[in-house]
């Protein structure tokens, strides 16, 4: 796993800037990670707007230090690179614009499971965009796996059994309750309509990105409840052996945050996990997401490949 922190950017001799679309990128693994650094997202243009979008299919996970927004600029900056979703489906976040998802761990605001932002409506988000607002002193920090590393690492016969798989995807388990009680059933709008149930959704367990044309690992702890068409055992014990291979070290990254930093993610291609681990102290983040497309599976997306630019298929 690499650990990420300011001081070690500044220390890193051996893992030298390197030009991508433009932009001055520090690779944080073979195929995994990047910082970015002179870039102000607060008053970059087209250009790199566009560049960055480039960076992010590649490398799946971009961190860029010293931003100096607020939550509009936030907003702003995910309007040119995407088409910004309400920040929840179901959570409010009180006193935020209604593009931002706020966590706030005095609001219960932890994310210390495995997920894939989102993955429980039929079009996920594309792109997740997090900005730090209050830290603690040490701790919580952010890894990411790469799914499509973690696919293609595993063995053939396992990516043959998985790959005409489909998997149930729930949001109850973690928002039910919430939904029904603290929101009384009516949650924001979402897909231009409020929404009001969780019902469980499906996805192909192998998930195949619309840009790059890479097979990823479409299934997380945190909303898939199980895999249809097999035994309730097969299920558990397939994903089980999913989850314990994509977040294997050498599929991750992990990202100490410092004040100013944003990250951003491809949402279709990774999974992430937030620390729980400084106690009664504050973290608050703020996150906005990027309108996504409904997860395509190997045999639908094999009658209309994507072609694949050199500049976005890495590793």
């Amino acid at each position: 796993m690499t650990v990420i922190s300011e001081q070690a950017y500044e220390a890193q001799a051996g893992a030298p800037a390197e030009e991508f679309a433009g932009l001055r990128i520090t690779p944080l693994g073979p195929s995994f990670g990047a910082e970015v650094r002179g870039v102000d997202l607060g008053r970059i243009d087209d250009a790199g707007v566009e560049a960055l979008r480039a960076a992010l299919t590649a490398y799946k996970v971009l961190f860029l230090p010293g931003q100096d927004i607020d939550d509009h600029a936030q907003i702003d900056f995910g309007r040119r690179l995407g088409e910004v979703t309400a920040g929840h489906p179901v959570h409010d976040s009180g006193d935020v614009p209604d593009e931002v998802y706020a966590l706030d761990s005095q609001d219960n605001g932890f994310a210390d499971v495995w997920h894939t932002d989102v993955t429980f409506v039929a079009r996920p988000p594309a792109i997740s965009v997090l900005r730090a607002v209050v830290l603690p002193p040490t701790g919580g920090d952010t890894s990411w796996a790469d799914s499509q590393l973690a696919y293609e690492s595993l063995t053939p016969g396992l990516r043959a059994l998985i790959d005409p798989l489909t998997a149930v995807h729930d949001g109850s388990r973690e928002f039910g309750y919430y939904l029904a009680q603290r929101r009384k059933g009516r949650g924001n709008v979402w897909e231009g309509e409020v929404f009001s149930s969780l019902a469980p959704v499906e996805h192909p367990v192998v998930r195949v990105h619309p840009e790059s044309g890479r097979k990823g690992l479409f299934v997380n702890p945190g909303f898939t409840s199980h895999i249809t068409g097999v035994s309730e055992h097969e299920s558990r014990g397939i994903l089980d052996i999913l989850y314990a291979h994509l977040t294997k070290p050498e599929h991750t990254v992990r990202h100490r945050w410092q004040p100013g930093d944003v990250a951003l993610w491809d949402n279709r291609a990774t999974s992430h996990y937030a620390n729980r681990d400084y106690g009664d102290q504050h973290r608050v983040m703020h996150r906005i997401t990027l309108r996504g497309d409904v997860p395509v599976g190997p045999e639908a997306a094999s009658t209309a490949a994507p072609t694949v630019s050199p500049a976005t298929a890495r590793g």
